[in-house]
């Protein structure tokens, strides 16, 4: 639910800039004008989570932009389900040892697919791009039910404390699981997973200024490791992670 929401919300906006630039004659002689540099940020959904993202473009040639692209998502196994104790606790995944995120570094190119020739066409572009992909896992805290009494059975409680522990398949059950620690427990145990990262994706640009940049980006993103990226315990894990995505970019140009 929450994703269809992010994803309803985009498209909203999207549809909000579009009807604001209705205002223009649509028989006014249009000549864009081409700017060497940009920048934009943007916010993204993908398969399996959701970022954010930077980009720095420069012109080549008129039909051709060198792009140097900044991507921060979240990555969550296919397999998570989340599940709730009750309802003065935080929400969990069962199994989950770390949550995974990337950050990712890349080069690419934007090539000029249709121009707009007024200001309320769309300009369609194909862009491409590979480089480095650093995953990052934290591990996952939860706040586990402990007796007092070490020699009373874990499932009765008759007296117990909870403490935040690093979660343990070994140790750590649905009978003694009360949910979610706060998030920052784990942030000094920050583990680093290097690999790569390519995409291809097809943008839209519809900004009504010349130096706006307002654009919907959609494709697929490709993120290889050396290792499987341990996020779940009790099921496989992948080193490989294909994604559809799309993404809203607003930013300038000069």
């Amino acid at each position: 639910m929450q994703k269809i929401f992010l994803l309803s919300l985009v498209l909203a906006l999207f549809a909000a800039d579009l009807s604001a630039q209705t205002i223009i004659d649509e028989n006014e002689d249009y000549k864009p004008v081409l700017y060497r540099n940009e920048y934009s940020f943007g916010f993204m959904l993908h398969s399996n989570g959701w970022g954010i993202n930077f980009n720095r473009g420069k012109h080549i040639t008129g039909y051709k932009k060198r792009m140097f692209e900044f991507d921060f998502v979240g990555m969550k196994h296919p397999k998570e389900v989340k599940t709730l104790q009750n309802e003065n606790a935080k929400s969990y995944v069962y199994g989950k040892l770390n949550t995974f995120s990337i950050l990712r570094s890349s080069i690419g190119e934007q090539k000029l697919l249709y121009s707009r020739n007024t200001r309320q066409g769309v300009e369609v572009r194909l862009n491409y791009a590979v480089g480095a992909s650093f995953g990052i896992t934290k591990p996952v805290y939860l706040e586990i039910l402990v007796p007092i009494d070490k020699v009373q059975p874990v499932d009765t409680f008759p007296s117990a404390r909870i403490e935040v522990q690093k979660y343990d398949p070994d140790e750590h059950f649905t009978n003694n699981i009360v949910g979610r620690a706060n998030f920052f427990n784990g942030i000094d145990e920050l583990d680093l997973h290097p690999g790569l990262h390519g995409k291809l994706a097809i943008s839209f640009g519809y900004g009504y200024l010349d130096d706006d940049v307002k654009a919907l980006e959609t494709g697929m993103t490709i993120d290889l490791y050396p290792k499987d990226i341990p996020i779940m315990a009790l099921i496989d894990n992948n080193s490989v992670y294909f994604n559809f995505y799309f993404k809203l970019l607003y930013g300038r140009k000069w």
